[in-house]
């Protein structure tokens, strides 16, 4: 039984483990559970408690007692502030390693299943046994793990003076924004897009948002970077209906920012944390901007889901299309298609491929790229997935493989009882959460599917988020 240490009381503490956002887990000697930052485990810590409750505190480290041979010294200068990676810390290698254990915690912990070993596990990462138990792949990683996003979306909020412009993350737990100038996990072209709203912004005397009182006019900048067209996009979200200035904004973009396309104005005018309001309107330029993943290209508006890590994505993509098990002939489900970029990655493969999404916007641009890449064995329909798909269902439709990527919060059990009620062969469950991952799973499993094959991917490298790509199969 542990003992409860007090507030501001400074003990040492064992590193055991990380949690999923990448905090340590330390270990008093008297039992007591406490997260700390900063922390990798093996190392010990002499640390002050900020946070008591009954089973566990919270702390930072007032000194390292032994330091892992895991930790590197993070290139960013603004690391220990910022709160948008929690892993620079951490040798890639180290991330890797821990993000498959991630992986494989949740799906022991919460799923219920059993997991290859290592020593089943060749070095090519193949079966040796595959008996009753689920092989975990190492995390496919980057050769070079920085520079990787394409979109930045920057609150903007006041500096020390009411009326100073500062622009960039918000700091660790908070939402005191960190001013930033150069990011590391984010493109180059970002950056610089970013430095010149800023700059454009001060020069033209825009009040920025205030969070505390809800008055001031530009809540966050939004850019979007074609990676391999070069073209670029700039979203100005403010606090107004209207864009003081609005002419003088445009001509000011136009010339400092060389290849952009698309400048757009959101309007969020509510008390929220949510980046986008509900109005969006081009005021310059083309409504989409164009990219391509793996020769297929995407035509990307103001408030598409379009990943972040277009090299990532090309590996995630492939792993699903492998996991499907193609040979052209079959009928595909891709049961959360966004603007189809799993969907069209299939299409290359398969006879058929219907996609479900419930936001229409996204159905209207999922039909645009399919068209675009003249991928004409492609069905597109808005609504919930376990309503469109019982009536493709009636209307003769078989489903050979259903693919999902839902948000963080997992599937719908509407839809994972259609997907038993269809039993496709094969289902493929493309994931950012292992823990809701793992859940649906433990469901599946017991309605009569196996968990084949997992392979974490780092989409996020030096953050405490991994994507997961799975197959599993009708018993």
């Amino acid at each position: 039984m542990s003992t409860l240490h007090e507030k501001n009381e400074t003990v040492q503490a064992d590193i055991i483990g990380l949690t999923h956002d990448g905090e340590g887990v330390g270990r008093t000697s008297a039992g007591y559970t406490l997260f700390i930052p900063n922390t990798l485990p093996g190392e010990q810590v002499e640390a002050k408690i900020l946070k008591s409750k009954k089973q566990y505190g919270y702390a930072k480290v007032t000194e390292f007692k032994n330091v892992s041979e895991q930790r590197v010294e993070p290139p960013c200068p603004i690391y220990k502030e910022c709160g948008g990676c929690q892993l620079q810390h951490f040798d890639y290698e180290g991330q890797l390693v821990w993000k498959r254990q991630h992986v494989i915690d949740s799906l022991t912990r919460i799923g219920k299943l059993q997991v290859a070993g290592e020593q089943q596990v060749s070095a090519e990462g193949d079966a040796t046994s595959t008996e009753h138990q689920v092989i975990v792949h190492p995390t496919v990683g980057m050769e070079n793990p920085w520079r990787y996003r394409n979109k930045a979306a920057v609150p903007i909020g006041r500096g020390e003076s009411s009326e100073e412009l500062v622009g960039g993350f918000y700091a660790k737990g908070s939402h005191r924004i960190v001013d930033m100038k150069d990011c590391m996990i984010q493109k180059e072209r970002n950056d610089e897009v970013i430095h010149q709203v800023k700059e454009i912004a001060r020069e033209l005397r825009v009040l920025p948002y205030d969070e505390e009182t809800g008055t001031g006019i530009l809540r966050h900048v939004v850019t979007r970077i074609g990676v391999v067209t070069g073209e670029v996009m700039v979203v100005l979200i403010t606090n107004t209906t209207r864009i003081a200035r609005q002419p003088e904004w445009i001509e000011m973009i136009r010339k400092r920012i060389p290849n952009v396309k698309s400048i757009v104005h959101n309007v969020n005018d509510k008390v929220t944390n949510a980046i986008f309001g509900e109005t969006t309107k081009v005021i310059w330029g083309s409504e989409v901007i164009y990219d391509e993943l793996d020769g297929i290209r995407f035509a990307i508006s103001a408030r598409s889901f379009y990943q972040v890590n277009p090299e990532q994505t090309i590996s995630l993509y492939r792993k699903a299309v492998e996991y499907a098990g193609l040979t052209g002939k079959e009928q595909v489900i891709d049961a959360y298609c966004g603007i189809g970029t799993i969907s069209l990655f299939l299409a290359r493969n398969a006879g058929h491929v219907y996609g479900v999404e419930i936001v229409p916007e996204a159905i209207e641009d999922a039909k645009r790229n399919a068209k675009l890449n003249g991928l004409e064995n492609t069905t597109f329909e808005a609504g919930p997935a376990e309503i469109v798909i019982p009536r493709w269902k009636k209307k003769g439709m078989k489903a050979d493989v259903i693919v999902v990527d839902p948000p963080r919060k997992g599937c719908d059990p509407e839809l994972l009882d259609t997907i038993l009620a269809i039993r496709p062969e094969r289902v493929v469950y493309v994931s950012c959460n292992p823990s809701t991952l793992a859940r649906d799973l433990r469901l599946l499993e017991d309605g009569g599917y196996r968990t084949v094959e997992v392979t974490p991917v780092d989409m996020f490298p030096h953050t405490g988020h991994v994507e997961v790509v799975t197959w599993l199969e009708r018993v």
